[in-house]
């Protein structure tokens, strides 16, 4: 079923919401837990009161469970779905409220759904329980029940992780290289695969989502083929039956790729996307070193205009200040006065005084202006530099990549499409009688691990020992 979750407030509004019958057939307040109300409006309100406590605004969380259309499900599977979800989402003990929603749905059946609502607050602590990476987890919760109730899973609900080869990018192809696929995640991307599948044509396309693809395995079996060369059973990893195979993918025609086949088709694939992403790579640089260009005379142009409105302000208040100081300058008789008195001279020492100061401090906010654009342009020349190195270093790990592609795909064209052991036994001469017993001497059938093929060589090698030298046989008790 669908699980979709948000924290939220206002406790009136989404008790009216939960309760309104106009827009359902059917609403039962299923469960009340942890409140001292007993009907869902006091409830909330009661949850609201506790968060007057503290300071979390959405101290509600809501969610709704939406199993699919066709399937009934009974109110313990939703009891059972919603305890799992507040194990999850470490809503454990918190006060809880249970809705029932019957309602018709888009395609006129009738349709059964659940709400529940959480208070976040802590009542002994006083604090909000922290709501992180809900969705995510709430997202693995609903494929576990989609896949333990083998209900048909939704396209838009398989994981993205693994991407279709020819459609990577590069941080997808670098984090491919760096991680060591566990069996349990390639186990639930096929499982995925064939939960949202219901014909061969949606698994493959399903699994070609997830980087796989299907292939006739050596046992003439479906098996599910990695960008790597690697086959996985579809049975096994599926978890059903060779049967439950067979009736959704139909038999295996004799000409259908086989894992060899697709190895080729991986192989060149993913080269081709390494080059694409090579170019792209020279486009990003060539656009990357116009970019700093433009930031580059940006910056400089903005530079000019804030030292040219500097120029003009410090001018204008220098202006200001040498009128301030000529009007200390008395004239007529008073002049004449400040003269013989000595204040005239006082006022031209202060005067040059205060304009010597103010000499140095337009000179120190000139200099702080210029050392701040300086600083400016290292920053951007160090981030500039950072990006190119950043950038041949990505360009030259994809050449290392695509050389490796090549002699990997060379290494698939070159490789026989049959079996190591039965080219080892066909290079090899046939046993003589007089030959000890020797294994890897018996020739077997295309499958080198054939133990009956192994056993009935065995067999033929000692009949033909016997009859060479009856006298070289042990005695039974020996043996």
């Amino acid at each position: 079923m669908i699980l979709v979750g948000n924290q939220r407030g206002g406790a009136k509004d989404l008790a009216q919401h939960l309760l309104k019958v106009e827009e359902n057939d059917h609403v039962e307040v299923h469960a009340l837990r942890g409140f001292a109300s007993d009907n869902l409006n006091g409830a909330l309100n009661e949850a609201y009161a506790v968060s007057r406590a503290t300071r979390c605004s959405r101290f509600l969380y809501s969610l709704s469970l939406n199993p699919p259309p066709d399937q009934n499900v009974s109110t313990a599977d939703f009891e059972a779905a919603i305890d799992r979800a507040e194990n999850e989402l470490g809503l454990n003990g918190q006060p809880r409220a249970i809705v029932f929603h019957e309602k018709a749905g888009a395609d006129g059946l009738p349709r059964r759904h659940a709400h529940a609502v959480w208070s976040r607050i802590k009542a002994d602590e006083m604090k909000a329980v922290h709501m992180s990476k809900d969705r995510e987890k709430l997202m693995e919760v609903s494929r576990e029940l989609y896949r333990e109730h083998g209900w048909k899973m939704p396209r838009g609900m398989m994981k993205s992780e693994e991407r279709d080869p020819r459609n990577f990018s590069l941080e997808e192809w670098q984090q491919a290289k760096r991680a060591k696929r566990d069996p349990r995640e390639i186990k639930g991307a096929i499982q995925d695969c064939w939960a949202i599948s219901d014909s061969r044509a949606a698994f493959e396309h399903a699994l070609q989502e997830r980087g796989f693809k299907l292939a006739r395995g050596d046992r003439r079996g479906f098996v599910a083929v990695d960008m790597h060369g690697e086959p996985y059973a579809v049975a096994r990893y599926a978890g059903v039956r060779t049967k439950q195979v067979r009736e959704r993918l139909g038999e295996l025609e004799p000409d259908y790729p086989g894992i060899e086949k697709r190895k080729e088709q991986f192989a060149a694939e993913i080269g081709n996307r390494l080059h694409e992403l090579r170019h792209e790579e020279d486009r990003k640089a060539a656009q990357e070193r116009e970019r700093q260009e433009i930031a580059r005379k940006s910056m400089v142009e903005r530079q000019r205009e804030e030292r040219a409105a500097r120029d003009a302000a410090m001018k204008d208040r220098w202006e200001r200040e040498a009128a301030a100081r000529q009007a200390r300058f008395n004239r007529g008789w008073r002049g004449l006065i400040d003269h013989f008195s000595g204040r005239l001279k006082r006022i031209r020492e202060q005067n040059m005084a205060e304009s010597y100061q103010a000499v140095l401090r337009d000179r120190a906010e000139k200099d702080a202006l210029i050392f701040r654009h300086m600083e400016e342009r290292r920053e951007l020349l160090a981030r500039h530099k950072a990006q190119q190195h950043e950038l041949s270093v990505r360009r030259r790990e994809l050449d290392t990549d695509i050389r490796a592609r090549a002699e990997f795909s060379n290494a698939v064209q070159r490789s026989p499409s049959q079996p190591r052991s039965s080219i080892k036994s066909e290079s090899r001469a046939p046993p003589t009688p007089s030959a000890k017993m020797d294994f890897t001497k018996a020739s077997v059938d295309e499958k080198g691990d054939d133990r009956e093929a192994r056993r009935q060589a065995f067999l033929e090698t000692r009949k033909a020992q016997s009859i060479e030298n009856p006298h070289d046989r042990q005695p039974d008790i020996e043996r």
